[in-house]
């Protein structure tokens, strides 16, 4: 069993920044692809972002591209997401999530493991 614990949410005003942090227990961590995604009321769950397990390969949804960015500190078994630039549209749920295949992916189908959320929201 992995556990996955998101921290670093909070309330910001449109055009600040937060970063999030994601660990997650595990001696394999290393391997794991890791995602966020988030879920504002009345919506589904949406990709945010995604880094393979070396953390050499990211992805991103449209909608945040050059204002998030995700990187890995394997050493720490843990995932950040740096925000800026943040919008009252960003306002949601964040969930991370572990997923044992290493390769990054969109589809939240395909992790394996998620924390329970952390919340952010930006006022305008």
């Amino acid at each position: 069993q992995v556990h996955v614990v998101e921290s670093g949410g909070g309330l910001v005003q449109a055009g600040g920044s937060l970063r999030l942090s994601c660990a997650a227990s595990g001696r394999t961590f290393s391997s794991y692809a890791m995602g966020w995604f988030r879920q504002a009321p009345g919506s589904e769950r949406e990709f945010v972002s995604a880094v393979n397990w070396s953390g050499g390969i990211t992805q991103y949804a449209d909608s945040v591209k050059g204002r998030f960015t995700i990187s890995r500190e394997n050493a720490k078994n843990t995932v950040y997401l740096q925000m800026n630039s943040l919008q009252p549209d960003d306002t949601a749920v964040y969930y991370c999530a572990a997923r044992v295949a290493g390769r990054a992916s969109v589809a939240a189908s395909e992790y394996d493991y998620w924390g329970q959320g952390t919340q952010v929201t930006v006022s305008s």
